[in-house]
């Protein structure tokens, strides 16, 4: 891991970056000068006047993402700041270009005000197709996008939450057709409840789960709770634990179908994953150290095992949802994604492995799967239409 450390570094200072910007108008003639910037420009800028939805006729908007951060929840650094989080945006920006043909803008705030983000937000939307939102601590990273989703008119989207959370249900989904067991019937432990926990939670409760039971450093959420709950865990405690267990997370993962982690290392011990359902599905993914070890889990009888980490088979990466995701939000011309959309993103992402070819090591696909983020635009722009979130 140390030599992927030095060739990152040594590779970074040599790109001086890893995005740049290439045009497509050609300027070469005083025509091509007058064509693209003045006079000429002035006649898109008035028919974009009389029709402000022209925009996306004339206009990279139709296209592009501003992926915007304050650099408060960094992979697994934390809270580095909007400086140290540029490479990892500049990442994303990449990602969105080289797997969806997306333009897509790094931004990073010199802010950790909520409020303060929403307004530069939306100040800088009429630029933007969609808004990326990365790296931003929870729970100020839900209050931040549901603000932004109801008062903006194009899609926004939190990948730390909802991209996790699509690419954890489609690896699900292939998970359970090789134990064979249905969604209705599972029992799903999950630790953590920050901005991935609770969007897998509630993405689970959407996909049909209906017995989940959740914990964080505080414990299990229940209605009987002795303490003060947050929004988050409040919205967690309606469509989860619907029996009221008190008891510890070794206790409930006793029976269980399935155990998701996206909490801290080394919550998780052989005993406990032996004590779960015949046919264990284990998502342990907290990075860089999760709360079991691959080998152990599978040593520990694990059916089928999935993690964060590219080492191990079934890497759970967001790569896998996000480009295809916009790509389908801009191709049906979206004003938002909702959770249809999400779910028909996860199903198509599982739906590109055909059964024949599933294993308990093949549950998810490559990202270098070139159908893949055809397949979930298409899914996606279905699920969009018929919800009808597109423009008019």
């Amino acid at each position: 891991m140390a030599d992927i450390y030095e060739k990152a570094l040594t590779a970074h200072e040599q790109w001086r970056g890893k995005i740049d910007i290439h045009s497509k108008a050609k300027v070469q003639t005083k025509e091509d000068l007058s064509l693209a910037y003045t006079p000429g420009v002035a006649e898109p800028c008035r028919k974009i006047h009389e029709h402000p939805e022209k925009v996306y006729d004339y206009t990279w908007k139709g296209n592009t993402v501003a992926v915007v951060t304050d650099g408060t929840a960094v992979l697994g650094l934390g809270d580095i700041g909007p400086k140290a989080a540029l490479p990892v945006m500049e990442g994303k920006a990449l990602l969105f270009k080289e797997f969806a043909d997306i333009d897509a803008i790094p931004i990073c705030l010199d802010t950790k005000d909520p409020k303060e983000i929403i307004q530069i937000i939306k100040a800088m939307a009429p630029t933007f197709g969609g808004i990326n939102l990365e790296d931003i601590s929870a729970p100020r990273c839900v209050e931040i996008e549901r603000t932004l989703m109801k008062e903006l008119d194009i899609p926004v989207f939190h990948d730390d939450q909802h991209g996790t959370a699509i690419v954890t249900i489609a690896a699900l989904i292939n998970a359970l057709k090789i134990v064979r067991k249905t969604v209705e019937e599972i029992k799903v432990v999950v630790s953590g409840t920050g901005a991935a926990g609770s969007a897998i939670i509630k993405m689970l409760a959407h996909f049909g789960v209906k017995n989940i039971i959740a914990f964080n450093v505080d414990g299990v959420l229940s209605k009987q709770s002795e303490r003060e709950l947050t929004f988050l865990e409040k919205e967690i405690v309606e469509i989860s634990n619907q029996e009221n267990f008190q008891g510890t997370l070794a206790e409930a993962m006793i029976g269980a179908d399935v155990f998701i982690g996206v909490s801290a290392p080394k919550l998780v011990s052989k005993e406990m994953v032996a004590s779960m359902n015949t046919g264990a599905i284990v998502f342990p993914m907290a990075n860089p150290e999760s709360e079991i070890a691959y080998r152990d889990a599978i040593d520990a009888g694990a059916a089928v095992v999935g993690t964060g980490r590219s080492d191990h088979p079934n890497q759970i990466n967001n790569v896998l949802a996000f480009p295809g995701l916009f790509k389908g939000a801009f191709t049906a011309q979206a004003t938002k994604i909702t959770e249809n959309m999400k779910l028909a993103a996860a199903k198509a992402i599982a739906e590109i492995i055909p059964d024949s070819e599933l294993t308990s090591e093949y549950i998810i696909p490559s990202p270098f799967n070139r159908e893949l983020v055809d397949v979930i635009i298409e899914e996606v722009a279905k699920a969009a239409v018929a919800d009808g979130v597109i423009r008019s």
